[in-house]
C-alpha cells in the first residue's frame, strides 16, 4: 500500500491483534476483487532510516506469504513498535 487513505481505512476500522514487537490492523473488504495489500509504518522512534529500512526489508517476505491466504481486497497494515 502507498495512499494514505490506505493506511487510514486500515488502522481505523480493521481489527487490530498486537505483540510487544508489533502491531497488524487488518480490514477485510469482500465486495473487492483486487488481491490482498499490505503495509508498514516503522516510525523514527525505531532507529535511524537505515534501520527503518532494514526492518522494513526483513517484514516484507514474513508478511507476504501471509497475504496469499487472505481474501481479496484485504489491507494489512503492520507497525513495528520501538523495541
Amino acid at each position: 500500500m502507498r495512499r494514505r487513505e490506505d493506511f487510514t481505512v486500515a488502522v481505523r476500522q480493521g481489527d487490530r491483534a498486537g505483540r510487544p514487537l508489533l502491531t497488524g490492523h487488518l480490514l477485510v473488504r469482500p465486495e473487492n476483487d483486487d488481491p490482498a495489500r499490505a503495509g508498514f509504518i516503522v516510525s523514527k522512534a525505531v532507529g535511524s532510516a537505515v534501520v527503518r529500512n532494514r526492518v522494513r526489508r526483513r517484514l516484507r517476505p514474513v508478511v507476504a506469504g501471509y497475504l496469499r491466504s487472505l481474501p481479496g481486497g484485504s489491507l494489512l497494515v503492520v507497525r513495528a513498535h520501538p523495541q
